[in-house]
């Protein structure tokens, strides 16, 4: 029974990081549209699934008792609001890096996510890494000194992306509500603004929302395209140890890579495939110390249990 409920949760991640890694191509659909109008659309378009997905699982109440809890905190109302400005940044660079042909770089901030959430955990929250974690961190940041000599230029759309998300995590903590009525607040706080800069383009005629069926289309759905990975993650992040999520993680930016390469012939020079074997060491070694560390505390755990029932 155990084993089927564990196998439904890695198959629900397994969709969800094939899903995020695929999503390259979705926004290559509509590179033609301004990326601003696009992140616009796809909170604005984010929300709308969202109420209607609470309304189906009868979440609802639950969703308006948070939403007054928050209206009388003004502490949690701006935790929320940063949230939700960060995770919107880090669409925004996602979709722009993709619609510039950057999908190598995009994938490499993907991959530098989890080392970066880690490092703002030591100096927000003053956790402490062991040897081999400060050997990921200092492997990572060779991978990404090389993209920097390399280019001249360092790679902000790659730190950028995991910064956001780094800091969208450190904000989320003081937000304690399930991942459905989450992304509903996220994006209820930040509808507005995106509904004022879509009227704007419609009055200023520079919206394209209207000028093709297609386009009508494919920006409404990138509602569904953001809300549909995560709910199916939040379900396996129930059923699936951390280590086991922790390794599927890679699946994303793997997809993401192979896509950028692959199908729309992004350049793979010695340069970055040198950065990625760095990072990708780094990741290996960061993985495995995890997975080492979290069952020591099992372990522990378990004597500790034994010994109270004795």
């Amino acid at each position: 029974m155990k084993s089927n409920y564990e196998k439904d949760g890695v198959m629900y991640a397994i969709i969800s990081y094939l899903m995020w890694g695929l999503t390259p191509i979705y926004w290559k659909l509509v590179q033609h549209i301004s990326s601003g109008e696009v992140l616009a659309q796809r909170v604005f378009w984010s929300f709308i699934f969202m109420l209607i997905l609470l309304f189906a699982t009868k979440k609802w109440s639950t969703y308006i008792t948070f939403v007054k809890e928050i209206m009388k905190k003004p502490t949690l109302f701006w935790s929320l609001f940063i949230a939700s400005v960060l995770i919107s940044s880090n669409w925004g660079i996602f979709m722009w890096a993709v619609m510039k042909g950057k999908i190598l770089e995009a994938s490499l901030g993907q991959y530098i996510n989890p080392l970066t959430s880690v490092l703002l955990g030591v100096i927000v929250l003053k956790e402490k890494l062991n040897r081999t974690q400060i050997l990921a961190f200092i492997l990572a940041g060779i991978g990404v000194l090389i993209l920097t000599f390399h280019y001249g230029v360092f790679p902000w759309i790659s730190v950028s992306l995991a910064l956001t998300f780094g800091l969208y995590g450190l904000a989320k903590k003081k937000i304690k509500a399930d991942s459905t009525i989450g992304l509903t607040l996220e994006t209820m706080v930040i509808s507005p603004i995106a509904l004022v800069y879509i009227l704007y383009f419609m009055f200023q005629s520079h919206s394209q929302f209207f000028d093709s069926f297609s386009n009508s289309l494919l920006l409404m759905g990138s509602g569904m395209v953001t809300a549909l990975p995560l709910l199916l993650f939040t379900k396996s992040a129930k059923k699936v140890s951390l280590s086991m999520l922790g390794i599927l993680q890679y699946i994303s930016p793997t997809l993401s890579l192979i896509v950028g390469v692959g199908l729309y012939h992004e350049s793979l020079t010695r340069a970055h495939f040198l950065a990625f074997i760095f990072i990708w060491l780094a990741l290996a070694i960061y993985t495995f110390s995890s997975i080492i560390k979290r069952r020591k505390e099992n372990n522990r755990q378990i004597k500790n249990e034994s010994k109270f029932e004795a």
